[in-house]
């Protein structure tokens, strides 16, 4: 077993991912990888009969700008922890935006937060961390956070 160069560490700004975050530095620090945080988001998209309009532009950025301020607060915490981390912000579908980014930074683990769902919650919403356990090309660590399912 090789162990991780690179830990590709999602996060959609919640409990599940702050307690991803801060067992990857832990980790980071024990095997003496790089950390990448990475935030994919979608555009949300508005469809009529006639077709399908999608967000203005300034919305866009909107979405941008809160994205990296999510991202560089989820990241300012650990910079004096001794570990090289870095933030990524990627659109798309977020358990394919996932699976691209881990190709690109080329990790050797992904730490990931779960919400824990249950029953008709997660048959609705569906869990993007079970899609990635099931599709990433190198292994996947989950964390759930001690705050209770939604």
């Amino acid at each position: 077993m090789t162990l991780p160069k690179t830990i590709l560490v999602p996060t959609d700004f919640g409990e599940g991912s702050e307690a991803a975050l801060l067992y990857a530095v832990d980790l980071a620090k024990v095997v003496g990888a790089d950390l990448v945080v990475l935030h994919a988001f979608e555009i949300p998209m508005v469809g009529f009969p006639d077709g399908t309009l999608a967000a203005s532009a300034e919305f866009a950025s909107r979405v941008l700008e809160g994205a990296r301020a999510g991202l560089d607060n989820a990241i300012k915490p650990h910079e004096a922890s001794g570990v090289s981390i870095r933030g990524l912000i990627k659109q798309g579908d977020t358990w394919r935006t996932i699976l691209d980014a881990v190709a690109e930074v080329r990790a050797g683990l992904i730490v990931m937060g779960t919400h824990g769902r249950r029953g008709l919650p997660r048959a609705l919403l569906g869990s993007v961390a079970e899609k990635i356990v099931r599709t990433a090309p190198c292994p996947v660590l989950t964390v759930q956070s001690s705050a209770p399912p939604s």
